[in-house]
């Protein structure tokens, strides 16, 4: 959006507890969507698989039944219908199912509510707690940066958020805010381990790194799932924050309370300071071959 003095966006993130009732936390959500707008926002980040219980603290069959397809998705086209009315960006989290595939999966809908395509998690975790290749294929779509009404994005989801590569890939294509939706807490195996600062300073680096602004959408809240060995727990640090492109934090909420918040960035200074700095200029894909490898080895032994 262009006020005169530059390219000017204003871009939220929101922070909920979630009930296990789909139309609950949808009105919850399309509240806090019309909270930030009215604080002006024109992109609005909700965290991720916001219509339910974090369910991959178990590995239950009964869980598939969660998971839409993606054409006709009855919340994204509710989201479809907020966007235009309020002429805002919604990144929509669901558990999308593809014949006998099932993705963690993003819709990106524009201003005017035209959906922009898909984004499915290529990162998929296995611990604990975390148990998600077990309901998730891989993602197939590759990274995108997907121009919207206010600025060119990049969107990746959770587990995405600690691979400093899903970040780049989005960059070098043009993205200029990076964006996470996730749902992330404790450790079911070890109370002791609080990964909430490891976590943000993963994401400063990729806002650092790339320079461009980034949201970090997370739940708060206890949420407990029973599984075949009894009741898992797990309690979401929420922490969601914005930060700017020098990877510093500008606006960040706390670990238990529901939240909205807005910040305002210049996209043309923003761009010009990237620029400047030439980390994109002297970058040197033809050295990166090792990056293609699991194992570093580039010319393999056998």
């Amino acid at each position: 959006m262009d006020n005169g003095g530059g390219r000017k966006v204003k871009v939220a993130a929101v922070q909920f507890a979630c009930t296990d009732s789909p139309s609950d936390n949808l009105a919850t959500a399309e509240r806090l969507i019309r909270e930030a707008h009215n604080k002006g926002a024109n992109i609005i980040l909700i965290q991720e698989l916001f219509e339910g219980h974090y369910f991959c603290q178990a590995q239950r069959e009964d869980f598939f039944k969660r998971a839409k397809p993606y054409k006709n998705n009855p919340t994204i086209q509710k989201m479809q219908e907020i966007a235009k009315e309020l002429g805002v960006v919604l990144p929509v989290s669901f558990f999308e199912e593809a014949n006998n595939a099932h993705y963690n999966s993003i819709a990106i809908i524009d201003a005017d509510g035209t959906d922009l395509g898909l984004y499915r998690k290529s990162h998929i975790p296995d611990g604990p707690g975390y148990q998600e290749k077990y309901y998730f294929n891989p993602g197939d779509t590759g990274f995108k940066a997907f121009i919207t009404k206010y600025a060119k994005i990049g969107v990746a989801i959770c587990w995405d958020q600690w691979f400093p590569e899903a970040a780049r890939a989005m960059a070098i294509q043009g993205a200029e805010i990076l964006l996470y939706p996730t749902a992330i807490g404790s450790e079911p195996q070890d109370s002791g381990l609080d990964s909430c600062e490891h976590w943000k300073r993963v994401m400063q680096g990729h806002a650092g790194a790339n320079l461009v602004p980034l949201v970090a959408s997370n739940r708060i809240g206890t949420e407990i799932i029973k599984t075949e060995h009894g009741d898992s727990k797990i309690t979401f640090y929420g922490n969601s924050f914005i930060a700017g492109p020098t990877g510093e934090i500008v606006a960040i909420a706390n670990n238990k309370e529901e939240s909205v918040f807005v910040v305002e960035f210049d996209l043309d200074q923003i761009k010009s300071q990237r620029h400047g700095w030439g980390v994109f200029r002297d970058r040197r894909p033809d050295l990166y071959k090792v990056l293609l490898t699991l194992d570093g080895q580039t010319e393999k032994p056998f």
